[in-house]
Parts: C-alpha cells; sequence; structure tokens
C-alpha cells in the first residue's frame, strides 16, 4: 500500500496480528485509522509521511511503536500511547510539528533517539516516572517546549536531548540522573 496518495481511510480486520513495516508510508490522503485490539506492534516507518492524519486510536494490545513510525504526520495533533507499550523507537514522532499533546503511558521504559525531534509545536510533555533514559536528541528542535520536568526514575539523559528548544525556560534534573550528554 505504500505511496497510495489516494487513500482516505481504511479499516483493518481484527484478525490482523501485525503490520508490516512501511505499510501505509506516504499515504497522503490518510485522514484517519483505527488499528485493531489484535496488533501488537506498530511496523517501522508504518505512517511515514502520512501529512493529513489527524487522528489516530493506539490500542491496548500494542507493546511497541516502531522507529519512524509517524514522521512527518504534520497534521497529527495530539496521540495517546496506551499502557502496553513498554518501548517507543528512534524517531518515532520525528517533524510532528502539529503535535501540540502526548500522554506517555507508565509502561514505557525508554524514550528512543529523536523520538519528537522537530515537533515545533509541542508545548508541554510530561515524563512518566516509568522512564529510566531519555536518548539523544529526543526532543532536539522543539522551539515550543517551555518547561519539562524530569521523574526520579531517570538515570540517563543522552546527547543533545534539548538542542534548538529556544522556549525552554526551566528544566529540573533529579538527582536520579547519572549521565547527562553533550
Amino acid at each position: 500500500l505504500c505511496q497510495c496518495t489516494g487513500l482516505t481511510s481504511i479499516e483493518i480486520p481484527n484478525s490482523v496480528i501485525k503490520i508490516g513495516d512501511q505499510a501505509f508510508q506516504y499515504c497522503t490522503g490518510l485522514t484517519s485509522i483505527k488499528i485493531p485490539n489484535s496488533v501488537a506492534d506498530i511496523g517501522n516507518s508504518l505512517f511515514y509521511g502520512c501529512k493529513d492524519l489527524t487522528s489516530i486510536e493506539i490500542p491496548n494490545s500494542v507493546t511497541y511503536i516502531g522507529n519512524s513510525s509517524f514522521g512527518g504526520c504534520t497534521k497529527l495533533t495530539s496521540i495517546e500511547i496506551p499502557n502496553s507499550v513498554t518501548k517507543i523507537g528512534w524517531s518515532t514522532f520525528r517533524r510532528c510539528t502539529g503535535l501540540t499533546s502526548i500522554e506517555i503511558s507508565n509502561s514505557v521504559t525508554k524514550i528512543r533517539n529523536e523520538a519528537f525531534h522537530g515537533c515545533t509545536g509541542l508545548t508541554s510533555i510530561e515524563i512518566p516516572n516509568s522512564v529510566i533514559e531519555i536518548g539523544d536528541e529526543a526532543f532536539n528542535g522543539c522551539t515550543g517546549l517551555t518547561s519539562i520536568e524530569i521523574p526520579n526514575s531517570v538515570i540517563e539523559i543522552g546527547d543533545e536531548v534539548f538542542n534548538g528548544c529556544t522556549g525552554l525556560t526551566s528544566i529540573e534534573i533529579p538527582n536520579s540522573v547519572t549521565y547527562i550528554g553533550r
């Protein structure tokens, strides 16, 4: 289905347990999609470049959101990551410039590299107490981000995590952090 520009909506049947990498990549006309409860993984670059995607519902069956899954989904304004998700891949929401809010579940332990890179519309984010590592450039270029609270569970903050966050006016780093990258 890659690069199917005329597709506006799709219904995935409950019999589907996995959606392969890049399945809906560059489906620029796709505006919304509901993933059934049978799906466990959201593949790499699954919705990459779906610039008209405005809403998506991620079911509690999903445990992993792959690399670049929603990269370049510029009209996506908010997303809720369910408690079943334990890992957010690299560049998952990279350049989602319309993203203003995101709710990360209490089961996520790592926010991977470049997860929210270039999300200029993101003004605040709550990092749950389950997160132990914030990867390199996780919030790089998030110019709308004004403040962030890092929970006591975090022990590592990667390289250039807040590089280019020109609106950031306050940040509190807890005593639990043992490493801060460049």
